[in-house]
């Protein structure tokens, strides 16, 4: 309900506000399930990723969303639910394979899961190391990746600012890739690796980001 209260009223706001440019909307099919795999610079990029696809997309959000005690906490973990956000325990080899069965189960009711192979929000605006994850997904599913690349969202809403600007922003969706007849690979790292760098290159070349070698978590953990 809320979701939709939303679309009727705050969508339409900041498409007039921002106006942003969208490319390749004819690569997001209008229904059935669907893995957009983006990257990430910023928390607006899930409030601009489903204004441009024009559809809900259903991401993962930390457990704690969902637990944290108080009226905070009721409201947030309301927000999330709503919003059809879908509650994942992280930390561990355990919960990451959780993670990917609970992806396939969203993507078996025909819906639009996102994803961020990065796996964080980069720390510095640059494309990092993308995890497997999407691959396994796809894999598993058998439903397309539509790589894509946002542009500007970072400076909309920096990490270190509760504030929102009104700059330039960019959404460009790519052409979907299909890996489902290749499922039987799934436990092969090499496969794994060499089609989640395929979504790596589609992702980086549609946000015209600078790639490092190296997880975004890495880089957070040293500073």
């Amino acid at each position: 309900m809320l979701y939709r209260t939303l679309e009727l009223t705050l969508v339409p706001a900041l498409r007039a506000a921002y106006r942003p440019v969208v490319t390749g909307l004819e690569n997001v099919p209008r229904a059935g399930a669907v893995i957009i795999a983006a990257n990430h610079v910023s928390f607006a990029d899930e409030v601009f990723t489903p204004l441009a696809a024009r559809r809900q997309i259903y991401y993962f959000a930390k457990a704690e969303y969902f637990t944290t005690p108080g009226l905070r906490g009721k409201l947030m973990a309301g927000f999330f639910n709503s919003m059809g956000h879908v509650p994942v325990a992280r930390g561990d080899v355990r919960s990451a394979a959780a993670v990917i069965d609970i992806g396939v189960e969203v993507l078996g009711k025909g819906r639009a899961l996102g994803i961020y192979p990065e796996g964080t929000r980069s720390p510095d605006g640059q494309l990092h190391k993308f995890r497997t994850g999407v691959a396994r997904v796809a894999l598993r599913s058998g439903a397309p990746i539509v790589p894509v690349g946002l542009v500007g969202t970072r400076e909309v809403k920096s990490a270190d600012s509760p504030r929102w600007h009104r700059v330039p922003v960019e959404v460009h969706f790519g052409a979907p890739m299909h890996f489902g007849d290749r499922a039987d690979e799934e436990r092969s790292s090499r496969v794994l690796r060499e089609i989640t760098e395929t979504v790596r290159t589609a992702v980086q070349s549609l946000s015209g980001q600078r790639y490092v070698d190296t997880f975004a978590s890495n880089l957070k953990a040293a500073e």
